[in-house]
């Protein structure tokens, strides 16, 4: 089976802002781009972190009388409010992935760093790439018969070496249902998971019988 690749899903043209960038030369780029972050790189092209518009808020909090009333801040928080350049305002280091890396894999690191974003970068750590949660989940708005084709060509056919025939496939927004018969009664839960790892699939129900109780399980 083939899965969807970061690759596929990132945007190539990231905005990036060297690391002696001011504060307002960073504010004017968000802006200019309509972007929420900008990458932070070196002249050479590798990443050195990441900023953005939420490592740039302690600097407006920072001013007024009613700051003074918040709970103290976070170490990390004082000296970004304090900082005026990138290298001192960014999030580093960089958080990055590659562009063969699955949207699985991708996702897991997001989630592993509690971030939002991560920097693409090609072998030799050279960034090519910025990929969003959003750019991730755009595979569950794929095509109801993509899946179901790949379900029943790359699954069935290919994979388990069933008889497509002797399953039928229904996709309905993203949603499986399996129906139809199999030789052992072994195989049903192969066929479930391999269903839920097709790109853009939110569930599987399957409604299969069997031919043959090879799992000793009574009835």
């Amino acid at each position: 089976m083939r899965h969807r690749e970061v690759g596929e899903l990132m945007t190539r043209d990231v905005v990036t802002v060297p690391g002696h960038a001011t504060f307002k030369d960073i504010i004017r780029t968000l802006d200019e781009h309509k972007v929420s972050a900008v990458a932070v790189t070196d002249a050479t092209g590798h990443p050195l972190g990441l900023i953005s518009e939420g490592d740039l808020l302690p600097k407006p909090a920072d001013q007024g009388d009613w700051f003074r009333s918040l709970p103290r801040p976070e170490p990390w928080e004082s000296e970004k409010a304090a900082g005026t350049k990138a290298e001192e305002l960014m999030s580093a280091p960089a958080v990055c992935a590659r562009p063969d890396w699955t949207v699985a894999e991708a996702a897991r690191l997001m989630e592993s760093q509690r971030v939002r974003r991560l920097l693409v970068v090609d072998d030799s750590d050279v960034l090519v790439g910025i990929v969003t949660r959003g750019d991730l989940l755009r595979i569950f708005l794929r095509d109801d018969d993509a899946i179901r084709h790949e379900i029943t060509d790359d699954v069935l056919d290919r994979t388990l070496h069933l008889d497509p025939a002797a399953v039928s496939v229904d996709v309905v927004d993203g949603k499986v249902t399996l129906h139809g018969k199999v030789h052992f009664r072994s195989l049903i839960p192969a066929v479930e998971r391999l269903c839920r790892t097709v790109d853009g699939v939110v569930g599987v129900t399957e409604r299969l019988a069997w031919e043959t109780d090879d799992t000793g399980a009574r009835h």
